[in-house]
């Protein structure tokens, strides 16, 4: 089968190039497969973060034939031109990982050009349907882009509910469970990877817990409910907060709460991009990860933890809760609550739940293989 995938992929970094990467991966073993990925993702102006573009070699490296960058989000005439361009090609299959209405005129317009008579079909693999942060338009545009759409892949329950508010037309889709992160190396040995943080960053935690916020930060990460919550912790039990991840808004107010607490030596900020050769250090590091999201659809990170076997204390918003199996593979807590956070990492270290959530991971992995999940993706359009 000829698939194209179109969509962010080296140079670009982040959690979907790393999830267009793999999906590249496992679809070229038994297919043709090429990938047509940004040169611009996204004006600089709308972009929150320093960079769009890796710094570094990726952890998988598509091969440079097979990775065509050229796709301007912005550039209408380039819309048209990588339409013609993949309709010459001529594909079976044309994949999109879609996650915000605004590359809704491109993908769009890709499609349309593509598809015209020919037997080209499109597949959007969903990671939203409606924004966290909504703006005017997204529904207009949101039902723009899936009137090219043959299937869809959704995988959250929360985005399947939101799929079936826009699917007037009864678009064929599956759900199916966010797949494992596993690129970004070994487990590492607990010690050894505080270690790496001591040498690294002069942050010294040995033999004390530790607590990992994960991710670039957003207003409805929660971020704010859970320092709110370390005084409490910190004179239970001297507790450690990693808070690594760039922050896409203005991070004044966190870090004048962490004055206006005096938790400063307690939380640790790594306000920069996480490298991949890194991330390994900052989850082998944790006793787990928490989540105070106070909305979300699905989160890749958790599937970060689960490769590393840490138990996810989370708020119970979108499909974190269909990931993680309460009491069993984490707390699942209601979001917007600051008692509810002290409370369920209390009851994690006192109750001695780590190692027991952790073997419980390990039992359940296998339901998010990429294996399993590609197997579904051939089911759906066969």
């Amino acid at each position: 089968m000829k698939i194209r995938i179109v969509g962010t992929a080296y140079p670009m970094r982040g959690g979907i190039a790393h999830y267009v990467a793999i999906l590249f991966s496992y679809l070229n073993k038994d297919n043709d497969v090429k990938i047509y990925s940004f040169k611009r993702q996204y004006p600089n102006f709308l972009f929150p973060g320093k960079t769009q573009y890796e710094t570094k070699e990726p952890p998988f490296k598509i091969p440079d034939d097979k990775n065509i960058i050229s796709v301007d989000s912005i550039n209408p005439i380039n819309w048209f031109v990588i339409g013609y361009k993949i309709r010459k090609e001529n594909p079976d299959l044309i994949i999109y990982k879609y996650w915000m209405p605004f590359f809704a005129p491109c993908y769009t317009i890709i499609s349309f050009i593509a598809k015209f008579r020919r037997k080209t079909k499109v597949l959007y693999i969903c990671d939203n349907i409606i924004p966290h942060e909504k703006r005017i338009g997204d529904i207009m545009l949101t039902k723009i882009a899936f009137s090219t759409v043959d299937y869809c892949i959704v995988q959250s329950k929360t985005v399947e509910n939101d799929l079936k508010r826009i699917n007037i037309r009864k678009k064929e889709y599956i759900y199916s469970p966010h797949p494992i992160y596993d690129i970004f190396g070994p487990i590492t040995e607990k010690n050894n990877a505080k270690e790496f943080i001591k040498n690294k960053y002069n942050i010294n935690l040995s033999n004390q817990k530790t607590i990992l916020f994960f991710g670039y930060v957003r207003k409805y990460k929660g971020l704010l409910y859970l320092l709110k919550a370390m005084p409490e912790l910190i004179n239970e039990f001297n507790l450690n907060l990693l808070v690594a991840g760039e922050f896409y808004e203005d991070d004044k107010p966190y870090k004048k709460i962490i004055k206006e607490l005096n938790i400063e030596k307690n939380v640790h900020i790594f306000s920069e991009f996480i490298s991949d050769d890194e991330v390994k250090y900052f989850f082998s590091s944790c006793d787990c990860l928490v989540l105070p999201y106070t909305s979300a659809t699905q989160s890749g990170i958790v599937q970060i933890a689960y490769f590393f076997n840490k138990p996810v204390i989370s708020t119970n918003v979108g499909g974190l809760g269909e990931v993680i199996i309460s009491e069993t593979t984490g707390i699942l807590i209601p979001p917007n609550n600051t008692e509810a956070i002290i409370s369920s990492v209390k009851r994690f270290y006192k109750d001695e739940l780590e190692d027991k959530f952790s073997e419980n991971i390990k039992a359940i992995k296998d339901k998010y293989t990429w294996e399993y999940y590609i197997n579904n993706l051939y089911n759906l359009i066969k």
